[in-house]
């Protein structure tokens, strides 16, 4: 029976990191993956689909040539085939790289589905493995509608649909989160007809709500349909595609399309697992856990999307981290799920941290807003795209930057300083008075945030009208 201090089960980007890390601590770890290294995000998320995007910055980029000064631009065709290969170049050549990283820092990888044994075994193709310590690390699935079955062909996961070597013609998005506005920029960009339905009333609606109204609006401006606050009541199979019923404020709808993508959320990976033969607890779904990564079973730790705290890559991979430190007896902070930085990469992209204005009030605070629009930005204007704003939430009282939307062509760019604003408790006049180079993205954020104390230099103020009577001064 093999014997280890650490086993996880999973090798996405919270199982494979916490082994590395695990390894760097002196451990001798073990990671357990039925599929390929990296995961949801690196297999058939994050990495796919962010060159996908990239492929479609290229045919937007071509599709206004005459704007640049690109002779018989029009006359070009769009290969979407060619853009899914490399997309898929890309993921291998990544995968490759994690390979080396997990064989660097000598960890071993076991290519079996694995599941607890108790709480301290794994089982994988029917060998028990000993471990000192477990980290569950299995991710999420695509979670689906009552009555609506993903089948492949014409109701689709994002998996499917990142294999797609056609973009359709037309295409009925259900669910208005991060997949399916990438996926309705994507297919809009190649020149399919997108209807977005959305039961909440913005797109993005775990945004700031200023940045998901600007995102319907600039996606409305493309042709892409956008049905907010509407409910899908079921779909039928026609001999051209589907046809998705909708309900929007007690009126009845329907909605054509050759594919249907649920994109409505993840539901965590938990069953086959074994949880409750080793006693480990979960709500909804997800394994419960504390700041430690720690479940209620000593020994056992969980990270990344099947703790539902935050299905985001970089927020498994900090977990991961995490969890191996604890188990090395090291003390870290507890992670402010919070202030960790959720980035969406449509275009115009979105950015966020921290509190949106509803939910600092909602914390107790007493807010103030800036807010510095794209189009007075020079290095927007150069770059011809002043679509967006970054917006910055400040506590009044002590100045405290407590978040940061924005929303623009490449503004995640700006997540970085961002993240770091956040991390160092800045504030306002802080951010306002650093220097920042001309011209550049993240001057758009040293003006949101002297605009939050009324100092912006390159925004119009405009004046407050003179009370009926008053002297001037």
């Amino acid at each position: 029976m093999a014997e280890w201090d650490v086993a996880v089960i999973g090798g996405g980007f919270g199982g494979y990191v916490a082994a590395i890390r695990a390894a760097q601590l002196g451990l001798r770890a073990v990671v357990f993956e039925k599929e390929r290294l990296g995961g949801l995000c690196l297999n058939w998320g994050c990495i796919p689909s962010k060159a996908l995007l990239r492929n479609a910055d290229v045919v937007n980029a071509v599709r206004e040539g005459k704007k640049w000064g690109l002779a018989g631009a029009e006359g070009v065709r769009f290969d979407y085939g060619a853009a899914v290969d490399r997309s898929r170049e890309v993921v291998d050549q990544l995968v490759g790289g994690v390979e080396g990283l997990l064989r660097d820092n000598g960890v071993e990888v076991v290519a079996a589905e694995a599941r607890l044994g108790g709480p301290r075994t794994v089982v994988a193709r029917g060998q028990e493995h000993r471990a000192k310590n477990i980290v569950i690390a299995t991710g999420a699935k695509t979670r689906v509608l009552p009555g609506i079955e993903p089948d492949g062909e014409r109701v689709l996961t994002s998996r499917e649909a990142l294999l797609r070597r056609e973009a359709p013609a037309r295409a009925v998005i259900i669910g208005a989160g991060p997949v399916g506005v990438e996926f309705a920029h994507l297919w809009a960009s190649y020149g399919g007809e997108v209807t977005l339905v959305e039961l909440m009333e913005t797109l993005l609606p775990l945004e700031d709500p200023e940045v998901g109204r600007l995102l319907k609006r600039s996606f409305e401006g493309r042709g892409v349909r956008c049905l907010v606050g509407t409910r899908v009541t079921g779909i039928e199979h026609t001999q051209a595609g589907v046809v998705v019923r909708t309900e929007t404020g007690g009126e009845r709808g329907t909605v054509e399309g050759e594919v249907v993508l649920l994109a409505v959320g993840f539901a965590g990976h938990t069953a086959g697992l074994g949880l409750e033969s080793a006693g480990v607890s979960t709500t909804r779904g997800f394994i419960d856990i504390d700041g430690r990564m720690a479940t209620n079973v000593p020994g056992i730790y969980a990270v990344g999307d099947v703790t539902g705290k935050l299905m985001l890559a970089h927020v498994a991979s900090h977990q991961g981290v995490l969890a191996a430190e604890a188990i090395a007896g090291l003390e870290r902070p507890e992670p402010d799920y919070v202030q960790m930085p959720r980035a969406t990469f449509c275009q115009p992209q979105v950015g966020s941290i921290g509190y949106t204005e509803a939910g600092a009030r909602q914390a107790g605070f007493a807010v103030k807003t800036g807010r510095f629009p794209l189009t007075a930005l020079g290095k927007a204007v150069a770059a011809g795209h002043t679509e967006g704003f970054v917006k910055v939430v400040v506590d009044e009282v002590t100045g405290q930057v407590l978040g940061i939307h924005m929303v623009g062509h490449d503004i995640n760019d700006l997540l970085g300083e961002a993240t770091m604003v956040m991390l160092l408790e800045a504030t306002s006049a802080e951010v306002g008075f650093a220097v920042h180079a001309h011209p550049t993205l993240p001057e758009a954020l040293k003006e949101a945030a002297l605009a939050a104390d009324g100092e912006a230099i390159h925004m119009a103020r405009r004046r407050p009208t003179p009370r009926e009577g008053a002297v001037p001064a």
